[in-house]
């Protein structure tokens, strides 16, 4: 068994009680991957014919090849449900730090700017009464709206059809939450900035190509949108420069799943669905 990025210690111990760990994934029966391989037609070929199981360590599977995983009779996997309020509350820290400007105080600080308090010094806004707009109305999708709800926000969600426009106009938050597909690449794109208030701001914990970065940090730039909070980028790792230079920005890297629980739990289910493939010879209830 082949696990292409270091697991935390807890996951590795499980995998070694009944898995053989290599380093290499040339002749591996099952391998745990991570969002940042591309599991494709060469990958596959590589590892070889006898491999039976891909476990992604993630719930998106937009770096797997399905169909050329299908092709060769292998089962893929992902970590569904585990997820879910970690990356919710991380989608509504990041609003919440881009409302409040927390990031940005916490940057002039450190760069020892002169402050002094006043009535309006590093004004920001709040949940409350806001429009919050969820696209990708999934398990992750409606717990931010439950999340925003209890912060005094009024959601809405929305999928990618013809109504998105509509709701983009009205959104004060517009939170991201849909799987990275050839629909929805680019699903925001400058069309769909240009609907968005001046006073809004976007949120994305989903995929970075979902938005159009180029057309993003045009926005941004303009002052098209009030801001942008980021924990993933459509060239990623790489990060604009644009974008590092904005102070209308709050940028993680990728950490919206990123708790001890929820990746341990992440974690276990390629354990378990490893062991359902290899070991006892059926379908995992995760297999995609």
């Amino acid at each position: 068994m082949h696990e292409t990025a270091g697991v935390p210690a807890e996951i590795e111990q499980e995998l070694a009680r009944d898995f053989d760990l290599t380093e290499s994934a040339h002749g591996a029966h099952g391998v745990v991957t991570t969002p940042a391989v591309r599991v494709d037609a060469t990958f596959l070929d590589a590892v070889g014919p006898q491999l039976r199981i891909v476990a992604n360590y993630a719930v998106g599977i937009d770096n797997i090849d399905r169909e050329a995983a299908c092709d060769r009779g292998i089962v893929v996997t992902n970590t569904p449900d585990v997820l879910t309020n970690a990356t919710a509350e991380h989608a509504i820290g990041l609003a919440l730090s881009l409302l409040r400007r927390i990031c940005e105080g916490d940057r002039a600080l450190r760069r020892r700017d002169p402050w002094e308090w006043g009535p309006d010094f590093m004004v920001g806004d709040s949940f409350e009464g806001k429009e919050l707009l969820v696209v990708g109305p999934g398990r992750i999708g409606r717990r931010v709206a439950q999340l925003g709800e209890a912060l005094g926000a009024r959601p809405t969600l929305s999928g990618r059809g013809d109504d998105l426009l509509e709701h983009l106009a009205s959104a004060d938050v517009m939170s991201l939450h849909c799987p990275l597909t050839p629909e929805t690449h680019h699903l925001i794109d400058t069309h769909g900035l240009a609907a968005m208030k001046p006073t809004a701001v976007l949120v994305n914990t989903a995929r970075g190509a979902v938005v159009d970065e180029a057309a993003l940090i045009v926005a941004l730039q303009a002052g098209s949108i009030a801001g942008a909070a980021l924990d993933v980028f459509e060239y990623e790792p790489a990060v604009s420069d644009e974008l590092l230079a904005l102070e209308n920005v709050v940028l993680t890297p990728h950490i919206a799943s990123a708790t001890h629980d929820a990746r341990l739990a992440m974690g276990m289910l390629c354990v378990s669905a490893l062991r359902a493939v290899l070991l006892e010879g059926r379908p995992p209830p995760n297999a995609i």
